[in-house]
């Protein structure tokens, strides 16, 4: 009864269109009051939820990411990346992926990835003659890599909720699936760009040009670098990391790219702290609701069901792909993690199914709802950029996302795609 009072007001809320953060905390509030528990075990839950170190690295990462793409580092990546592919048939679709999937080891955000240079690649496109409709789709089909791609405060928060996996190893375990989702976008580029005859952007570069643009770009490629070496040699934990990028992404912004002052800093502050407000209290709820879960039982039911269903790993597995694929239509990547993981992780881990391995396919299905519509909040976003309606984008959407299913299927199928390198690079 109190679970189904828990999930009921869940569901409800977000129809009515509540705030995440506010629909999992009245839920769980409404569901302690029928239960008869005392609701000061709410306020406890929504301060022990905050009472771990780790999530010191969130305010960090996130000024880290504001410090690196404040100025003119978007311009930086898309010179390095257009020298590459600009030349070629569909040259700015090749540069719109690559920029994007650069700044992903910066930003570490689908949503900055396509506000950011997302919106100054869509204006490009548009400019050379692309549909704004298919430049808006691109875009958003390549900025789901942001989280996937390290550093991403998501895996972070999972890390949090099962102790079968690091944050270190799930920095590693997401690079191969991140790329993989890139390059199918670029392939799907190569098609479109000969099927409708999108011309070039220009004469291929020279040697020099190459190289001085690929000089420049050093030093915002290797902050994601910096982060996995670091924290794997031991030097420092992932938490330190966060502080060492925002040293590092200070000393870019003011001494290599000149691009950031002392009188910027106020603002960049303000932002991160109004970003870290609203994550933080979506953790905080959320730990509320997961305690929830477990004073239900819910877990432990859920995880008799399944076993009481014979499904093998891969039953599994593909069960879960259905059901994550229709719950990242309603709901963000962040909190959906906080919601799925206590659930879904320890049924995973009593089929023996690799934690890291689960981890990833549960990320990148949640981050595959982004750009699912009818919801699909990246799509809002370049379709507001793009001025071009949800249909038209949904239309130009759907090929892409059926190629980012194939992607899906093959990291459900082939765990080393997400366990190899963690592996062979020894993470633990």
């Amino acid at each position: 009864m109190t679970a189904g009072v828990l999930f009921g007001g869940l569901v409800a809320f977000l129809a009515l269109g509540v705030p995440i953060a506010f629909a999992l905390g009245v839920a769980t509030l409404t569901a302690v009051l029928s239960a008869g528990v005392n609701p000061i075990v709410v306020t406890q839950k929504l301060v022990a939820g905050l009472d771990s170190f780790p999530l010191m690295a969130i305010p960090f990462f996130l000024l880290a990411a504001e410090l690196m793409t404040s100025g003119a580092l978007a311009e930086v990546l898309l010179r390095f990346a257009s020298m590459f592919v600009g030349h070629k048939r569909g040259g700015l679709g090749y540069t719109n992926i690559l920029t994007i999937t650069f700044f992903s080891g910066i930003s570490g955000s689908a949503l900055a990835d396509a506000a950011g240079p997302g919106a100054l690649l869509i204006r490009m496109m548009r400019r050379s003659g692309y549909p704004p409709a298919y430049a808006a789709a691109l875009t958003a089909a390549a900025s789901i890599v942001g989280p996937i791609i390290p550093p991403s405060i998501v895996m972070i928060l999972y890390a949090l909720q099962d102790e079968g996996v690091s944050v270190l190893r799930l920095f590693v375990a997401g690079i191969v699936p991140g790329l993989m989702i890139s390059a199918a976008m670029l392939g799907y580029n190569m098609w479109a760009s000969r099927r409708r005859d999108f011309r070039s952007d220009g004469p291929a570069p020279t040697w020099g040009d190459a190289l001085r643009a690929g000089w420049r770009a050093i030093p915002a490629l290797m902050l994601p670098v910096l982060i996995v070496v670091g924290v794997h040699s031991g030097a420092f934990t992932p938490t330190e990391a966060s502080v060492i990028a925002v040293f590092y992404a200070l000393f870019c912004g003011m001494v290599v790219y000149r691009t950031l002052t002392w009188p910027m800093l106020p603002q960049l502050i303000a932002r991160t702290a109004f970003m870290t407000a609203a994550i933080l209290l979506i953790i905080a709820v959320s730990s509320a609701f997961a305690w929830m879960l477990t004073y239900t039982q819910t877990p432990q039911m859920l995880s008799a069901w399944i076993q009481g269903l014979g499904l093998s790993p891969i039953g599994f597995l593909l069960a879960v792909n259905v059901f994550l694929l229709a719950f990242g239509i309603f709901i963000e990547p962040l909190p959906g993690v906080l919601v799925v993981a206590p659930i879904l992780a320890p049924m995973a881990a009593a089929l023996n199914i690799d934690p890291t391995h689960f981890a990833i396919v549960v990320i990148v299905n949640l981050n595959l709802g982004m750009i699912t519509p009818p919801v699909a909040s990246l799509l809002a976003v370049t379709g507001m950029i793009a001025n071009v309606r949800m249909a038209d984008i949904s239309r130009e959407i759907y090929p892409m996302l059926a190629l980012q299913l194939g992607v899906l299927a093959l990291i459900t199928f082939l765990p080393v795609l997400s366990t190899g390198l963690p592996d062979l690079m020894g993470a633990k």
